[in-house]
């Protein structure tokens, strides 16, 4: 439904004014806005849907009556006006120009507007064209959607707009490259986690700015631990052994010595969990305290374990092989910085620590102690 709709009047008044009106709208062929035949009206006018739409028609003294209609409905004689919509006004009649104005415009609105006029008798008409451009609307998306790792989905973006929008799909991921979808549907068959996270659609047409909703993907997989290192402590210090896991639904740890679980509150020992990790901590450790600890990780998935030793560090180097650095001929010549890297992998100690050994060392009879003079970084 367009601009239109006479005014009511009493149906005699009515049937004088159509005849009044009869020779301005002949069924004679119309002069396009383009050809310089008289009248001549504007190109076809292009607004956004909200805007106001200015329709005129050129005109000269040798008009004697003029007109606007939409489609059969006359919208303005003269300075009369002939549709209820108020909308519409008029905006000119003068000897050069006669033009009226659709304020608030819709989509309903667009379509042929036509000019007519009368001039020595002999009635013409120019028309032009209203379109209505509409900004992109999304108005249906997927939900968020939690799938297992493996699994196939389908995620759906429909938009609305004029001209119609374009939309695609991209992965926000800093390891996503470009878009991955420049359609309606988005299928991911199989997928990884690596394909998880936020998925955005975009609509645009050129007539506002593209509007954009987003997808939440979760895709779920059993734990996997991806770090966990067996530690030296020597006898009465503090010892920490910590389990990392990668899971979705976020682990849940265990922890075991032997087969006798560890559980949050025994005495000496503190067992604390995250989302991606879970952590042992012995305040001071004893004899009892050495051995073999296994870590457990578990979710609705599966679950997957892995074995931790905590051993005694002094113990340890000990029993290593002695080695004398090559720099040096006469080892107990040799005075370490006051923070030294023993021959002990990935260990590093103290001054008060090198002191103990150097003091267990000697007790021992090994003279020839190892130890290179390597700064702490």
């Amino acid at each position: 439904m367009g601009v239109g709709g006479c005014l009511v009047v009493p149906w005699r008044c009515l049937v004088v004014l159509c005849l009044r009106l009869l020779f301005l709208v002949p069924a004679g062929v119309p002069v396009r806005s383009g050809d310089a035949t008289f009248p001549k009206a504007m190109d076809n006018v292009t607004v956004r849907q909200g805007e106001s739409a200015t329709l005129r028609c050129s005109v000269d003294n040798r008009v004697t009556r003029v007109a606007w209609l939409n489609r059969s409905s006359i919208l303005y004689a003269g300075n009369d006006k002939w549709c209820l919509d108020p909308r519409v006004v008029l905006m000119s009649n003068t000897k050069t120009e006669y033009s009226i104005q659709i304020r608030d415009v819709d989509v309903y609105d667009e379509g042929p507007y036509t000019c007519s006029v009368q001039t020595d008798n002999h009635p013409k008409t120019s028309r032009v064209h209203l379109i209505v451009q509409v900004s992109p609307k999304i108005v249906e998306i997927s939900s968020d959607i939690s799938i297992n790792e493996g699994g196939n989905i389908s995620l759906t973006c429909i938009a609305t707009g004029r001209p119609d929008p374009t939309i695609t799909w991209r992965h926000i991921s800093p390891k996503a490259v470009g878009f991955v979808s420049e359609d309606e549907y988005l299928e991911i068959t199989g997928i990884t986690r690596e394909q998880s996270g936020e998925y955005e659609c975009s609509a645009s047409n050129d007539v506002a700015a593209p509007v954009v909703r987003r997808v939440k993907v979760t895709v779920n997989y059993p734990p996997y631990i991806s770090d966990a290192k067996s530690t030296g402590v020597p006898v009465g210090q503090k010892g920490i052994l910590q389990c990392e896991a990668s899971a979705v639904p976020a682990a849940e740890f265990q922890w075991y010595k032997d087969d006798k679980r560890l559980v949050e509150g025994q005495k000496g020992v503190k067992v604390e969990s995250k989302a991606f990790f879970s952590r042992l901590t012995f305040f001071n450790v004893s004899e009892q305290d050495y051995g073999n600890y296994t870590c457990v990780a578990s979710n609705k998935l599966g679950n997957t374990n892995v074995s931790i030793i905590l051993y005694d560090l002094m113990r340890h180097i000990l029993d290593l092989p002695i080695k004398t650095p090559r720099a040096y001929r006469k080892p107990a010549q040799v005075t370490p910085s006051p923070r030294v890297h023993l021959c002990v992998p990935d260990t590093w100690l103290s001054a008060a620590q090198y002191a103990v050994i150097a003091e267990a060392s000697t007790t021992l009879g090994l003279v020839g102690f190892l130890f290179s003079p390597l700064p702490l970084w």
